[in-house]
């Protein structure tokens, strides 16, 4: 009777180490979206003012007006530790993309503009906008998993890549200038998560 036990057991366990090795063999860091190769989803986002105290501005960002420039999207908080890390990165690399054709926008995630403002101060600036996102409506149409969050989208409107976490100056130099040789579309290798 011991052998019909340990070939139910053997039958039973097989599938669960099976499942577990299969897991093993996973990195934990990679998280897999569907957005690269695929348009960017649009949106209109306002652009967060420089002061409390400054004037309502009507000035909207849209994506479909930023066909035929690249898009650097980084989605990030003022609560955010690993943002801290990425900040100088973005805000050395910014100007240095900007009269080659790029984009760089910041997007709120759950925050309030005063925070982000005195984040932004103690930071030493950002040299570009702040894009306010009400509700979180474009991070979950983008499919945020969290922050820091970054989206490269190509002169073609489609997003070539995201990267999850702080971001780094060979991760973004690499990317723009693969998007760059290529006329800023998707690059031949697609650039996943």
């Amino acid at each position: 009777m011991n052998w019909k036990r340990a070939t139910i057991a053997l039958l039973a366990t097989t599938p669960i180490l099976a499942l577990f090795a299969f897991g093993l063999t996973r990195d934990p860091r990679e998280i897999p979206s569907p957005l690269p190769g695929r348009d960017a989803p649009a949106f209109a986002m306002a652009v967060m003012p420089p002061a409390a105290d400054a004037p309502a501005t009507s000035d909207t960002v849209r994506l479909a007006e930023q066909r035929g420039k690249i898009v650097v999207m980084n989605f990030y908080a003022s609560w955010c530790l690993a943002c801290r890390d990425e900040h100088p990165v973005l805000q050395a690399l910014a100007p240095e993309y900007r009269d080659k054709g790029v984009e760089f926008y910041g997007v709120m995630y759950k925050d309030s503009p005063d925070a982000l403002r005195r984040w932004i101060a103690e930071m030493g600036g950002q040299p570009y906008p702040t894009l306010v996102d009400p509700g979180a409506r474009t991070a979950i149409d983008y499919g945020l998993y969290g922050v820091p969050e970054t989206f490269f989208i190509g002169r073609d409107g489609r997003v070539a890549r995201k990267h999850v976490g702080p971001v780094t100056r060979d991760v973004i130099r690499a990317t723009l200038d693969s998007l760059l040789a290529a006329g800023g579309g998707t690059p031949e290798a697609g650039g996943g998560a």
